[in-house]
This record gives structure tokens, sequence and C-alpha cells, in this order.
């Protein structure tokens, strides 16, 4: 149950809270529509990062998230299930691998980022992409911590 009090508007909790503070939330969709339909990333690479995000920040509704066209893009309820297992786990790119790193990284020591990481991510990726990769990672960790803060959770089917 949420924390906070909000009118139901019938696009679930994921975006009814936010409507409290409209204002608001017109740029907090402008930046979920950039991040999502501007993004240059393969989807795979989008929602492996997206997922380790997830996980870290516990959030129930970006656990329960998928992909709208993650059939056509070999996205399976399997891939997601073994996110957390990226450094082992066979069916994962290098350049997935790094994406679902850099996501950790981003989320848990940002300031880890060592000369070592930055050589494999550099050799993986264009800085265009890195920057890609960065401004989603950030949206996904900021507003992931604001639903689990307030205890949202999906009310219904979300596909991004």
């Amino acid at each position: 149950m949420a924390r906070i009090e909000f009118p139901e508007h019938g696009l679930g909790e994921h975006v009814a809270w936010m409507l409290s503070r409209p204002e608001m939330a017109v740029g907090m969709g402008a930046f979920s529509e950039a991040v999502y339909g501007k993004t240059q990333l393969p989807l795979r690479v989008r929602e492996l990062a997206r997922y380790r995000i997830a996980q870290v920040n516990e959030c129930p509704v970006c656990l329960a998230t998928r992909a709208k066209d993650a059939d056509e893009h070999g996205i399976t309820e399997d891939l997601y299930a073994h996110v957390d297992e990226w450094r082992t786990h066979e069916q994962y790119s290098e350049r997935e691998r790094l994406a679902i790193e850099f996501a950790d990284r981003f989320a848990r020591e940002p300031s880890g980022m060592d000369d070592d990481f930055w050589t494999r991510m550099r050799s993986a990726y264009e800085d265009d992409e890195i920057v890609d990769l960065t401004i989603c990672c950030g949206m996904w960790l900021g507003l992931g911590r604001m639903q689990a803060v307030l205890g949202i959770h999906p009310t219904c089917e979300i596909r991004v």
C-alpha cells in the first residue's frame, strides 16, 4: 500500500501518484519519453541495465515492468531471471554484461568505476552510447527510488 494518498486516474499507481503534482509530472513524462523513445541502445541492452537498477532499488514497479517489444528482440522471462548472475550466465553478450555492470556500479558505487572498467566500457561502447546509458540509468535509479520510498506497487501491466 502506498505511503501517500492520491486519486486513482485509471493509469495505475505508478502514474497516479505523480499526478498529485502535475506541473512536475510533465517533466517526469518528458524525461521518461526521452529515455524510452529516444535511446539508441539496443532493447536488450536497455532492458538488462534497467532491470539491474530495478533489482538494486528493490522497486516493485520496476521489477514488474517489461519491454513492449520483448518477444521481437529475444527478451524472455529467463533473460530477466538471470540478471543478478550477469558475471557468469552464458546468455549475455560482452556488451550486455558491461551494461549490467555499468548499471550496478552506477547504483551502488558510482565513484568505484576505475580505469580498468572504463577501458572495458570504451572498448565496447562509443562515447555517445555511454552518455545514453548514463542518462537512462539516472532516470531509472531516481524514479525507482521514488516509487520504492513511497511504497508504490504495480496495479496493472506495465510495458515500456
